[in-house]
């Protein structure tokens, strides 16, 4: 099978370090891997980008196309992305911006590369302008500032989803106390609620899969008198899964959630992910303190 343009685009992008010619030659240009929206698949995408204020901002053109590109599409299912800029190679959160804050990105986007505006010409629907911020733990209290060991890493795993988390309360207030939430549309707002509320409950739906798949049966076999504290772990993701699936459904749909309903959702959420965190510091960075991280590469022999 011949390889498709794109394949060859990004096939040239990875071998020149972000450089490619033909009709990219010069201009700004990542990969974006997202993932499928029904299919789960990793799916990775040359597109065109533009800076602001430390951002990458990406637009739905699809050529001013009828219908937004598939990308957007699994984005919106799923916010937590790859990106890959020159050399550079990170996680990030895809957020795309509404209201006054698209009108104004996507103008200074038009500024940078006028084609935009030429796309948009083309089409009834409004071009979607995604923010694309970079999913890092950010430097807080608790944060490590140099992983070492994997009790450091675990923490700055938790760090990262108390942070997210508290990202996630202080945006829905600011939503609800919005002149437009009673009326059912706060723009600028419930999207990024939305995005980040989804990459949160991703992000948690994953640490726990690989504690409970990986780390915990790795200690268990070194400590198997710790059998109980494994089982009380194990037994608290699967609340702490239960619970989250509610202020997770409720965000979805943000603009239409009373807000004491959503509140009492999100502060059972709080208080049961935050006890299960505390409990689980207490009981495994000291068992953790001297694994090294990373792991070291085994041995050829």
């Amino acid at each position: 099978m011949p390889t498709s343009f794109h394949q060859s685009v990004i096939d040239e992008f990875r071998a020149n370090e972000g450089k490619v010619g033909g009709p990219f030659a010069g201009g700004d240009l990542l990969l974006l891997t997202t993932t499928g929206a029904r299919s789960g698949i990793s799916r990775t995408v040359p597109l065109g980008y533009v800076r602001h204020e430390g951002a990458l901002l990406v637009v739905g053109s699809n050529l001013g196309g009828p219908r937004h590109p598939g990308w957007y599409h699994n984005l919106l299912a799923r916010p937590v992305v790859r990106v890959e800029v020159g050399t550079a190679d990170f996680e990030a959160l895809a957020v795309p911006a509404e209201g006054e804050r698209r009108e104004q990105l996507f103008a200074h986007a038009v500024r940078v590369a006028p084609g935009y505006g030429d796309y948009q010409a083309r089409t009834s629907r409004p071009l979607p302008v995604v923010v694309l911020e970079r999913a890092e733990p950010e430097e807080g209290e608790g944060r490590p500032r140099e992983v070492r060991t994997l009790a450091d890493k675990l923490l700055e795993v938790h760090t990262w989803l108390r942070g997210q988390l508290k990202q996630v309360r202080a945006g829905t207030e600011a939503y609800f106390a919005s002149p437009g939430a009673a009326a059912g549309a706060a723009p600028g707002l419930g999207l990024q609620i939305r995005q980040r509320c989804l990459a949160f409950c991703q992000a948690l739906e994953f640490h726990h899969a690989s504690e409970d798949g990986h780390l915990f049966p790795g200690i268990a076999r070194h400590h198997p008198h710790l059998g109980g504290v494994f089982d009380r772990l194990a037994g608290e993701h699967r609340t702490v899964a239960r619970i989250q699936g509610e202020p997770a459904a409720l965000l979805v749909r943000v603009t239409v959630t009373e807000p004491e309903r959503f509140r009492q959702e999100l502060d059972a959420m709080s208080t049961e992910l935050n006890a299960h965190l505390d409990y689980e510091e207490e009981v495994l960075l000291p068992l953790l303190a001297d694994v090294p991280w990373p792991p070291a590469a085994p041995r050829v022999t």
